[in-house]
């Protein structure tokens, strides 16, 4: 199947105010599901950038391995990107920003790629508030290996192979909390009046900002005990040779108030509950975030919104004191002083 973007836009199109469309942030055309929600999440990246009036080119992208980790192709395509190695994100964004203070790091993760092969990752850089927004398209499984429950699958979840799962899910969002992140957000891919404005906020942030986003997986949230199933139809029919069906399947959307909970069903039929903050909710207030998100979990929602941010904490850049010109702008002279002036740093070391 061929796909084809049209390039017509209407003379009208609003711009931003570096004069620019919402289309000139927008990446390659997906490849993603049809109905996946890290498409609903890359929509918001894009809206975001546009209206806060990003240049493209001061953005850089960085992501591991999985579904979440093409995502970056999909949006942003005039800024820079690099697609690491599973799990290694945070040291690749680590290096670049220590480089270059100038630019805004976006790293895009999965709930595999941070919450089990890069966990040692995630926690130190956390720890040490690189400026980035470390973003988690979290849907459970690892959708581009078949659909095995991931880390973040809650207990008792069903896998499309059917198995059951023993363990007790890793919360990504009070983890970071736990760790010290000084912005922590929680959000649905399918609520963009939530999602968009957390996304600004995280981008403004001058610290780590951790942005935990429940992103249905359409093609793997599929339950094997069904006779609806993929799997039990393949069981009952004959077929003249190997392949797969994805099904096209309606983005979830959701809005709901402040304050409430919403019911959301997944397209395997579960669903989730999702509670927004209260207006009045104080997201300075680190232990009462804690204690509201054991109090969710406890009644089987998801607290959606802004969780935490410490707007008084120092990046890495200030703990270290590194440099404010990027390192390839610094001139040969101050990069290296000269032999002399080696002479004489050794000899006060002596």
């Amino acid at each position: 199947m061929t796909y084809i973007r049209s390039t017509f836009r209407h003379p009208a199109f609003p711009k931003n105010d570096l004069g620019y469309t919402v289309d000139y942030y927008e990446g390659s055309l997906s490849t993603l599901c049809a109905g996946c929600g890290h498409d609903s999440i890359n929509a918001a990246i894009v809206e975001a950038c546009w209206q806060l009036n990003i240049e493209p080119h001061k953005v850089a992208k960085l992501s591991g391995i999985g579904c979440s980790s093409k995502s970056p192709a999909y949006f942003l395509s005039n800024s820079h990107g690099f697609n690491s190695v599973h799990g290694r994100m945070p040291s690749v964004a680590t290096g670049a920003n220590l480089a270059n203070r100038d630019l805004i790091y976006f790293g895009v993760s999965g709930d595999g790629d941070t919450a089990s092969i890069g966990m040692g990752q995630f926690v130190h850089v956390v720890r040490r508030n690189l400026n980035m927004v470390y973003l988690v398209m979290n849907n459970g499984c690892y959708g581009l290996t078949k659909g095995q429950d991931s880390a973040t699958a809650d207990v008792g979840s069903k896998s499309k192979a059917g198995s059951v799962n023993l363990f007790e899910a890793i919360d990504l969002a009070s983890l970071a909390i736990e760790l010290g992140a000084t912005f922590v957000g929680q959000s649905f891919s399918g609520d963009k009046e939530q999602l968009i404005p957390l996304m600004k906020a995280a981008m403004s942030h001058k610290g780590f900002a951790f942005l935990n986003v429940i992103s249905p997986c359409v093609t793997f949230n599929n339950n094997a005990g069904s006779t609806k199933s993929y799997d039990y139809v393949r069981e009952h029919v004959e077929v003249t040779g190997t392949m797969d069906f994805v099904p096209y399947e309606k983005e979830i959307t959701t809005t709901y108030e402040a304050g409430d909970v919403s019911d959301i069903t997944m397209h395997d039929g579960s669903e989730i509950r999702l509670h927004k903050l209260q207006k009045d909710w104080d997201p300075q207030d680190r232990f009462s975030a804690i204690n509201a998100m054991q109090r969710a979990k406890q009644k089987g929602e998801i607290l959606t919104g802004l969780l935490y941010i410490n707007e008084d904490s120092s990046d890495l850049h200030s703990m270290i004191n590194t440099s404010e010109t990027p390192l390839n702008a610094i001139s040969k002279d101050i990069l290296c002083p000269g032999s002399d002036a080696l002479g004489k740093l050794n000899s006060s070391l002596r």
